[in-house]
């Protein structure tokens, strides 16, 4: 298979980063957030579009919270809205032809492997897995469930009706790590001090009330609904959800620690190596072969690449491996063709 070009993120790398909490004791899931279960968790930052400062920030406030046990991985989602409606009622439809919140998981940062969730305002759920982002060669896999997922909506004011007095919907999912492990370091649940990477994504379209009902705006120059805006937790710097190395980052605590947290320094050696790898894509698709070396020294500075970042190269025509030291040289990082990224000792 024939990878092609990247696009690459216009953003300063910052992912926001979170410190999820043990949950108090067992969630009565029915969509409310304004209960005790959740007063121990920390709001996110209000979520900004998915391109981060190129755009305005949101219209409509919209915020999440996490929690954790040893059984569950729990989501809290509160959005603001004047216009709650919802169309898609089937599982594993296209959810995101209505307004919805969506939850994306890579358990072991390799960008291979993540999980993603979509639920409307009629509380149906789309939820799938991913060997691999479509940019390097999927596809999804929609078959796939969340065995035991736990799910609820709550509306204040009312579905489907134009003219009722809307403020906000509210979601909470419960996600057993039975289903979510299969993609984790070691095949497990996370333990205190560990942490996964996780996005947040709200997709809102333009809509006004027709013959009693919401409808998409229409275009008139093309005839179609306006773009949907796409809303996130942590920016991506272009309109594309499925680049999980820009996802936020979601530390796991208990009543021992760790009571505050910042990425790792490897974080910064990962995306270094992201960004050789966005280059040498891009590169083969202007001249048909990986960049070599010497091709890699010459263009070093001009693409921007942080020259502490010392990597091993090794490319042929259709393949390329680029390996760069941790930050306390234990191991090294590794990252080929198809964008997976992994950790090797030394």
């Amino acid at each position: 298979m024939k990878l092609g070009e990247v696009p690459e993120p216009k953003i300063d790398y910052n992912p926001k980063h979170y410190l999820c909490k043990r949950a108090p004791g067992a969630l009565a899931v029915d969509g409310r957030v304004d209960k005790p279960f959740w007063e121990a968790a920390d709001w996110t930052d209000d979520f900004v579009d998915i391109e981060g400062g190129l755009r305005p920030k949101p219209a409509k406030r919209t915020r999440a919270k996490m929690l954790w046990d040893d059984d569950y991985f729990y989501f809290a989602a509160e959005l603001e809205e004047d216009q709650i409606w919802a169309t898609q009622t089937e599982r594993d439809s296209v959810i995101f032809r209505d307004n919805d919140f969506e939850i994306f998981i890579d358990p072991d940062g390799d960008t291979h492997g993540y999980y993603e969730f979509e639920i409307n305002a009629l509380n149906t759920v789309w939820d799938l897995l991913l060997p691999k982002p479509y940019r390097d060669g999927g596809p999804a896999v929609n078959g796939w469930d969340i065995a035991g997922l736990k799910t609820a909506v709550h509306i204040e004011g009312e579905l489907n009706r134009p003219g009722a007095d809307n403020r906000k919907w509210s979601v909470e999912v419960a996600m057993p790590w039975n289903s979510l492990k299969e993609y984790a370091s070691e095949g497990r649940r996370p333990v205190a001090g560990d942490y996964w990477r996780v996005n947040f994504s709200r997709v809102e379209w333009r809509a006004e009330a027709r013959d009693g009902e919401y409808r998409k705006t229409l275009n008139p120059d093309t005839g179609r609904p306006y773009p949907e805006d796409n809303w996130v937790w942590s920016p991506m710097g272009l309109v594309n959800m499925h680049y999980p190395e820009l996802w936020g980052i979601v530390a796991f605590a208990d009543a021992n620690g760790p009571f505050s947290f910042a990425p790792p320094a490897d974080e910064r050696i990962k995306w270094a190596l992201r960004r050789l790898y966005y280059k040498a894509r891009n590169y083969r698709a202007v001249h048909g072969v990986y960049p070599d070396g010497a091709a890699l020294a010459a263009d070093r500075e001009a693409w921007g690449i942080a020259s502490a970042i010392e990597a091993a190269i090794e490319t042929t025509r259709s393949l390329f491996q680029f390996t760069a030291p941790s930050a306390d040289g234990s191991a090294v990082y590794c990252i080929r063709e198809d964008g997976k990224l992994w950790k090797e000792s030394v």
